[in-house]
């Protein structure tokens, strides 16, 4: 018994003082992620969006939409916190795109950042592959915030074409409010 008793500690000994190595991981030089910032200052949360707003910019996506004589896109309005203010779908739009363009939305206002920005990063390669662990995030350009006087108050997605034709109609919906 005598002998289990002193193995046990031991093994005990060996993992408490192996843990400890093994937490404290050096910076990576190469990786970007290690660098802390100096500074923080991402754009504050305003006023959600009101539904009158939200048609606005719904209107300004879809004018561009029939500009380019495009007409398969699912347009999405969310409030500050993601949830859905506005929804357009046009006749042509893929059944998929309905979600799409409501998650790319939420992803844009709940991570205060446009789609393209994660769609960019995980491009860099594999320092910034934990992107895709993130919770509700789309890594696809389309999702674009609102801002009203320096303030988030929603965002826009949009799905149905290619990246860059979605982010095309959303920007477009995006400067209605300037």
């Amino acid at each position: 018994m005598r002998y289990f008793t002193a193995l046990i500690g031991a093994a005990w000994v060996v993992l408490a003082t192996a843990t400890g190595a093994l937490a404290q991981v050096p910076p990576n030089p190469d990786n970007p992620n290690d660098v802390v910032a100096d500074a923080l200052t991402p754009p504050p949360y305003g006023e959600p969006i009101n539904l009158e707003t939200a048609k606005k910019v719904a209107a300004a996506a879809v004018a561009e939409t029939q500009k380019r004589n495009w007409n398969a896109f699912c347009i999405a309005i969310v409030n500050p916190s993601g949830d859905l203010v506005y929804f357009e779908r046009q006749d042509n739009c893929q059944y998929a795109s309905v979600g799409v363009s409501q998650h790319k939305a939420r992803t844009a206002t709940r991570y205060r950042r446009p789609t393209l920005v994660f769609e960019t990063l995980i491009g860099k390669g594999p320092y910034f592959a934990y992107l895709t662990t993130l919770d509700d995030v789309v890594a696809s350009r389309g999702g674009n915030l609102l801002m009203v006087d320096g303030k988030i108050v929603g965002a826009i997605g949009v799905s149905g074409g290619s990246g860059a034709q979605d982010n095309v109609i959303s920007l477009a919906g995006q400067a209605s409010l300037k």
